[in-house]
């Protein structure tokens, strides 16, 4: 990684998420009770670069995307400026709707269904990103499959090799679509990668195998785990591949390496909301790959950052400072890997 380089630009998903906590998910034509509503920032490129100010990332941070002239754009570029991003690459439009997604978060264990409206996010192309104009050291790019231009146009590869040839450390996140949808949108990126950081419903489908469900005792067939890991690795990730599930996480580096980390024991009592938790393993991983640690401490702190995103109601609001994170995990002890 360039050493002359400082800090993270984070590009695409830019929104806002309304969560709604519901007593039940109803079955049609029956009714649900909204217990309470919550406006937070999100996307993968919004929310990594919240969540990074949150635990403390001693760098610069920078978002680029596509907002509307509407209330949402401006909690947007607040939200944004209150954390000390630089909000100079969030370009505003008049001629869509800022994107926002309606979570609908089940009160008793955080189950989440989303309701997604792409709006402005549709209008983001290469030159929203423009890499070689920054001075960042990694590019993180999140989420090929919302940006239908970008989709369209192979601007996720573009934007990755022009990253590249600037000296920049490359990073994807991605949603969970459908395996086809996934491949389709994020395959070709795999060779311009330096590294990826995805659950394993989208790693499974990048790498076209499948994953056996996770059994109803919880038991995780971590082998497994570790060949979608080693398979990204094949097909052109040149630095870290990275996969998390609710029950931990696992890695794999070129040359047969490969790491496991079990999640945080965190009591049942103490989850308020899965919604941002992925978001806030990968903001804790991508900090230790700019700072330079050893992928064992990276892994350790991302389910560390994504147990304290549990306990919050919105998308990064229950985020803390990395030694706060690590201390929550040390508290409570983490699952088994074996």
């Amino acid at each position: 990684m360039n050493p002359a380089r400082s800090g993270v630009l984070c590009a695409g998903s830019v929104m806002v998420d309304v969560g709604k906590v519901i007593d039940v998910y109803p079955a049609p034509e029956r009714l649900a009770m909204i217990e309470s509503v919550s406006l937070s920032t999100g996307g993968p490129a919004l929310n990594l670069a919240v969540d990074l100010a949150r635990l403390g990332a001693p760098f610069p941070l920078a978002v680029a995307g596509v907002v509307g002239e509407d209330t949402h754009g401006d909690l947007v570029v607040e939200a944004l400026a209150e954390h000390g991003i630089d909000t100079s690459r969030i370009r505003r439009t008049d001629g869509a709707a800022t994107s926002f997604t309606d979570a609908m978060v089940v009160r008793d264990g955080g189950t989440r269904t989303f309701f997604h409206h792409i709006g402005a996010n549709d209008l983001l192309g290469p030159a929203d990103v423009d890499p070689a104009s920054s001075t960042a050291r990694i590019l993180h790019l999140g989420a090929p499959g919302l940006h239908p231009a970008m989709d369209a146009a192979g601007g996720w590869v573009s934007a990755l090799a022009a990253a590249q040839a600037a000296g920049m450390h490359t990073n994807l996140e991605l949603v969970s679509l459908e395996p086809d949808r996934i491949r389709a949108v994020a395959g070709a990126c795999l060779p311009h990668l330096d590294s990826i950081i995805v659950n394993e419903i989208e790693a499974a489908a990048l790498a076209g195998e499948e994953l056996a469900p996770v059994g109803a005792d919880g038991a995780v067939d971590w082998a497994a785990l570790e060949r979608v890991a080693t398979r990204l690795v094949g097909l052109g990730v040149s630095t870290l591949a990275a996969v998390h599930l609710p029950a931990g996480c696992v890695a794999a580096a070129p040359g047969g390496l490969v790491w496991r980390q079990g999640s945080v024991l965190l009591p049942r009592d103490e989850i308020r909301s899965a919604t941002g938790a992925g978001d806030a393993f990968a903001a804790a991983v991508v900090l230790g790959l700019h700072e330079g640690w050893p992928v064992a401490d990276c892994l350790r702190a991302g389910v560390c950052a994504a147990a304290a995103c549990l306990r919050g109601e919105g998308t990064s609001d229950g985020v803390l400072g990395v030694a706060d994170c690590l201390a929550l995990g040390d508290r409570h002890g983490f699952r088994p890997t074996t």
